[in-house]
């Protein structure tokens, strides 16, 4: 595991948002979770990624047969991580909702689960302690676990990551609900913190998986900051106004061409750098509610004010509350 950082931009984000649910105005506790403005990362396991390891089985079969060769894995490397912080540092910056993809290791004995995106990350069990030790520290902070892909997996793969999720968490885990009725003051009175998102079939049979249809988010899927934001603008339109919570992706997705072009500059200084302050503004722009933004991700969380800026947009609840009286 890496080394943890002290000070910079990354000790001014811990510093301000480790408790920021729990410091949530009285007004805000009571509405549900689905109408909070809430940060999360794209991509959250990817700080780490095994560039020493075979490809994951996420890739092309011509992707993993050219990545034979060590440099072709430094470049898998360069547009595969997406994040900066780990767990810990993210959950400290505020960060409380986390996409998560997940793959067996095909070859290797027993049913070990770890974290994927091109590359191998670190092992599921090792994400989900370090997750746990901050919820312990934090006790009315509540996280979104989304596993949303799955790779190389067979239902005792599955059986064995659910044992997992469940040894970790333990009673922290929230059992499938009415979304309207999930509020922080439910959590809280419950004392539940982690609400997690099981994209699989397999989620029917364990009360503490959501299925994945509570929890849609649509994918942009482009290099064009302007159709990003358009497609954000149209998503949110379409939002269910009860029943399920909400993702903004506010990511841009490289194309082939991209990285061909762009190889060794990788993800964030091909795209991410240069685009985050437009779509920072978009984020300063919206406001969360019945048919407002809920949950918004981003890549590289630390390079701008990017959870303290979401988190500000509850704000917006207050005064809306305010008028109303």
């Amino acid at each position: 595991m890496r080394e943890r950082r002290r000070g910079g931009a990354v000790g001014a984000m811990a510093e301000d948002n480790a408790d920021w649910m729990g410091s949530l105005p009285p007004a805000l506790r009571s509405l549900p979770l689905s109408n909070l403005a809430i940060p999360g990362s794209h991509d959250s396991f990817s700080y780490w990624v095994d560039e020493k390891s075979p490809v994951g089985p996420d890739q092309a079969t011509a992707i993993k047969r050219l990545a034979r060769i060590s440099l072709v894995r430094k470049i898998i490397k360069k547009w595969s991580v997406t994040q900066n912080l780990t767990f810990e540092e993210q959950l400290e910056g505020g960060i409380r909702y986390f996409d998560l993809r997940v793959s067996s290791k095909p070859g290797e004995t027993g049913q070990e689960i770890y974290f994927i995106h091109g590359l191998f990350g670190i092992k599921v069990w090792d994400g989900l302690k370090e997750m746990n030790s901050f919820l312990e520290q934090h006790p009315k902070e509540v996280i979104f676990l989304d596993f949303n892909h799955f790779y190389a997996m067979d239902d005792s793969h599955h059986h064995f990551l659910i044992d997992r999720i469940r040894s970790a968490f333990d009673s922290k885990l929230c059992c499938v609900e009415c979304v309207e009725y999930v509020t922080l003051l439910y959590m809280w009175e419950k004392k539940h913190q982690v609400l997690i998102f099981y994209h699989h079939p397999l989620c029917q049979e364990y009360p503490f998986l959501w299925p994945g249809n509570k929890m849609p988010a649509p994918w942009a899927n482009t290099t064009n900051v302007h159709k990003l934001l358009q497609f954000l603008e149209t998503t949110l339109g379409e939002r269910s106004r009860y029943g399920t919570f909400h993702v903004s992706q506010a990511i841009l997705t490289p194309r082939v061409k991209t990285i061909a072009r762009h190889l060794v500059r990788g993800l964030k200084n091909t795209l991410v750098h240069r685009n985050l302050p437009m779509i920072l503004n978009w984020v300063k722009a919206q406001k969360p509610g019945v048919m407002g933004v809920n949950i918004i991700t981003s890549d590289f969380v630390e390079l701008v004010d990017f959870a303290a800026t979401v988190i500000a947009l509850n704000d917006l609840l207050l005064e809306e509350d305010e008028s109303d009286t």
